[in-house]
């Protein structure tokens, strides 16, 4: 029987690429899927407007604001600010606790750049989440079975891709790693599929059929 490490190895690389990515599309506001409702993309979002009533009792002055609230601060070590959860997650990073976590984006204006953008990522996550599945269910009990080949550093790479991308604004760099991570990951799936071309198995031809299913979902950009 083979050895399933480098196939749990594999999937393990790809798990965190697919949560970074996943994790991406939420800090963007695009976790929900290209016709997410409320979506700054989504052709039936009308924005609101504020409510200007609201916006004024926000500004009259309470009990326990202005030189109340100075005075409440200070005994509690100090004045008390308020700041958004992000700015907060700044600073518990700076202090040394959490790491930073970047201020959301993608709020701009939806253009067809971004629509064509938010297309090509969600392309990456679905075949990504994909990809595992047919390795869990169809590839792992195929190789207690048969021995094949799984290019592990193919997998590494992705990974590896995924997290640059992460770290990314939109622009050029962005498209560069976007766009590297569709290839790792096409590359990925051909590499199984000639792994698996001469196993005799009926589960080969049925996990074959689903990885040519991902690539069809991957097409050249």
């Amino acid at each position: 029987m083979a050895s399933p490490a480098p196939l749990v190895a594999s999937i393990s690389h790809q798990m965190v690429a697919l949560q970074t990515l996943q994790l991406l599309q939420q800090e963007w506001g695009w976790g929900e899927g290209p016709g997410a409702s409320g979506s700054p993309c989504d052709p039936d979002h009308v924005p609101t407007a504020p409510d200007p009533r609201s916006s004024r009792r926000r500004a009259l002055p309470g009990p326990g604001r202005g030189e109340g609230a100075r005075g409440v601060g200070a005994r509690h070590g100090g004045a008390q600010a308020r700041v958004s959860a992000p700015e907060a997650a700044e600073l518990r990073g700076a202090e040394g606790g959490a790491p930073p976590v970047p201020i959301p984006r993608g709020r701009g204006p939806c253009t067809l750049a971004r629509l064509a953008m938010r297309s090509a990522l969600a392309r990456v996550v679905d075949s990504t989440s994909e990809l595992v599945s047919v390795e869990r269910t169809l590839l792992g009990p195929l190789q207690q079975e048969r021995s094949f080949h799984i290019h592990l550093k193919d997998s590494v790479e992705f990974r590896n891709i995924c997290s640059h991308l992460a770290l990314q604004i939109e622009g050029h760099q962005f498209d560069r790693d976007l766009n590297a991570a569709h290839q790792c990951l096409k590359t990925i799936v051909k590499k199984l599929i000639q792994s698996l071309a001469n196993l005799p198995s009926d589960a080969h031809v049925v996990a074959c059929a689903s990885l040519r299913q991902i690539l069809r979902n991957l097409p050249d950009t």
